[in-house]
């Protein structure tokens, strides 16, 4: 099992985030790209809400798929185009992740590759080998 490092000699983390997670020697590591809020299909869906969800569905099944779940997650990269979709952006996040807490950064861009494509996450994960 990853160990989580947020120590008392540092404030707390300000989220739902660890400071630091340790991989233990001979874990697997998955590295997942950028995910955008596309749907299998394809489809765009409007609105930060729904592009949220779907990045977190798609890096469900994605660490499903590598016979991984969210509590293997490690570290996690947030984009964002609007700072006011911080908060719909973080209701998606603590749908998928519950009580995981993945070292986490979130950054404010000016845009991403397709005007309409409104968030990106990548994450690491590691799980036993």
């Amino acid at each position: 099992m990853n160990i989580r490092h947020s120590p008392a000699t540092v404030a707390a983390p300000m989220g739902p985030y660890s400071h630091a997670v340790e991989v233990p020697p001979g874990s697997r590591l998955l590295f997942i790209s950028g995910e955008i809020g596309v749907l299998p299909s394809g489809e765009v869906p409007a609105g930060i809400a729904a592009q949220a969800d779907a990045c977190w569905r798609n890096i469900a099944a994605i660490l499903a798929d590598a016979g991984m779940t969210v509590a293997d997650l490690t570290k996690i990269t947030t984009y964002l185009t609007d700072a006011s979709d911080l908060a719909a952006a973080g209701a998606a996040r603590a749908q998928y992740l519950g009580d995981a807490r993945p070292a986490s950064a979130t950054i404010i861009v000016k845009a991403l590759v397709k005007p309409d494509w409104v968030i990106e996450i990548e994450a690491v994960a590691a799980a036993k080998a």
